[in-house]
């Protein structure tokens, strides 16, 4: 199940149910070897690396590669982390100063055999950057729903 996204204030926020318990959700989001299976927009993208110290100042580094074999690195730094009920960390992508750090937050409710995402994706510097961003989470967050 998809709500729309709304956007307010450069804001982005996206929720979805994926058929999976809570802990398997969150599990997804923070072990490397699970990102590297669904993290990336679309399914000719892939996600070579992926390293996750999840712990409050703990840093996480992704790569995804782009059809044209093109790398593309972000990274930042847990803010929080509340197993399995929440995530809050920056997010850069290297080598792109235009954008800067903006702020994920992750919220993973436990509807039983199911379990509703709320993301919400912060401090975008123009809607160009949002709608790009929006793209991108919206194509892996598809591709989560397939691999659990």
């Amino acid at each position: 199940m998809d709500e729309k996204s709304t956007v307010a204030e450069n804001t982005l926020r996206l929720k979805r149910t994926f058929a999976a318990q809570r802990e398997k959700v969150f599990r997804a989001w923070t072990e490397p070897e699970a990102l590297k299976k669904w993290f990336a927009p679309t399914d000719n993208h892939s996600t070579p690396f992926a390293e996750v110290d999840l712990r409050v100042g703990g840093r996480y580094r992704i790569d995804i590669k782009d059809p044209a074999g093109k790398l593309f690195r972000l990274g930042g730094t847990f803010r929080e982390v509340r197993p399995p009920e929440k995530l809050v960390y920056t997010w850069a992508w290297e080598g792109d100063a235009d954008i800067g750090e903006t702020l994920v937050t992750v919220e993973f409710r436990d509807l039983g055999k199911s379990t509703e995402v709320a993301l919400t994706h912060e401090l975008f510097p123009d809607e160009k950057a949002l709608k790009n961003h929006e793209w991108g989470w919206s194509g892996g967050l598809d591709r989560l729903s397939r691999i659990l």
